[in-house]
């Protein structure tokens, strides 16, 4: 007997003007273990299928490309025969009616370190909606190659920092954490790396520490990257045009309280900030994201799809070219 399913967000109110419906998935994201993981990226795919749509093109591969007739599942489609001349039927297929996000894990966690212990915890924190902080990021990000080991000593410092069970006390993930730091600026990385290492203070990061562990909920899970994937997916269907309705795999992380912060955030920032791409034409104070409904994947196969698009674009990202990964176009109009 299957388990009930978990969170989601419903939608209590009716969707203002346009919207769009996408159903969601992930590949290669292993919990808080972002850094010993053979996948060094996590992707989040969505498409605007109906089931109908999906079907179809599931029927198609099977049929076509005599997948097994089990749920596809990407591992096995690239093994297949014939898998390169699918995967181009399938990319070709869902061109103009699906989106990939990609994560670079470590990167993820630099705009954590920049976000969390620079700036005030948020949950715009890693998405566009922070995007005074991305050069930030960034500076520190590119001199990664030039501190050797220390930089992973480093990530790994932040981890265990930030880990909702501590394998150590606070005192002293806080020593290691500087300790690491401090490592990093003895290599002289640079202006811009350095000035955001100098920047980091001790009793700054007792305080956001403290934050979690007494589980203030305005703070997000510092390690989870499915909270911004979904953000930035839902920005790049919304465009500040329209609200979208969201099926996803279920997903722990998308708590109910989470997913209700999200919103409210969107709402707050997306017509006030310069993230959208577009004019912002969603009225103040609704929200990009309109709902979300978790579902198992095998009783979707929009879901099926964008799982296999998201198992697909980790395993070859350099599948994946800028007509995904762009924001999907749109009609005004619909």
């Amino acid at each position: 007997m299957r388990s009930p399913l978990q969170g989601g967000l419903p939608l209590r109110d009716a969707v203002v003007g346009a919207v769009v419906e996408i159903a969601c998935d992930e590949s290669g994201f292993s919990g808080t273990n972002l850094l010993h993981s053979t996948a060094p990226v996590i992707t989040h795919a969505s498409v605007d299928l109906v089931a109908d749509e999906a079907v179809a093109l599931i029927t198609a591969l099977r049929s076509g490309f005599r997948f097994s007739p089990h749920e596809l599942k990407s591992g096995r489609f690239l093994r297949g025969s014939g898998a390169d001349e699918a995967l181009e039927w399938l990319l070709t297929a869902l061109t103009g009616r699906a989106h990939v996000h990609l994560i670079d894990k470590e990167f993820f966690l630099v705009t954590r370190i920049v976000d969390f212990l620079l700036a005030e915890p948020s949950y715009a924190a890693g998405t566009r909606l922070a995007r005074d902080q991305r050069p930030t990021a960034l500076g520190l990000y590119a001199a990664r190659h030039s501190a050797g080991s220390d930089w992973g000593a480093f990530l790994a410092a932040f981890v265990d920092l930030v880990r909702m069970k501590r394998r150590v006390p606070v005192r002293q993930s806080v020593h290691r954490f500087f300790q690491a730091r401090d490592a990093l600026l003895h290599r002289g990385l640079g202006a811009a790396a350095d000035a955001v290492l100098h920047g980091l203070d001790p009793s700054h990061v007792r305080a956001v520490l403290a934050r979690l562990d007494n589980d203030d909920r305005s703070v997000p899970p510092p390690l989870e990257p499915l909270l911004p994937a979904l953000a930035e997916t839902v920005l790049s269907w919304s465009g500040g045009q329209r609200q979208v309705l969201v099926t996803h795999d279920e997903q722990s992380a998308l708590t109910a309280d989470r997913l209700t912060r999200l919103q409210r955030m969107m709402a707050a920032r997306g017509a006030s900030s310069a993230a959208a791409d577009t004019t912002w034409a969603l009225p103040n104070g609704v929200s990009p994201l309109a709902g979300l409904v978790m579902v198992d994947s095998r009783d979707d196969p929009r879901v099926q799809v964008a799982d296999l698009l998201a198992g697909v674009a980790r395993r070859r990202p350099g599948m994946i070219g800028d007509a995904l990964r762009q924001p999907p176009p749109h009609d005004p109009a619909v």
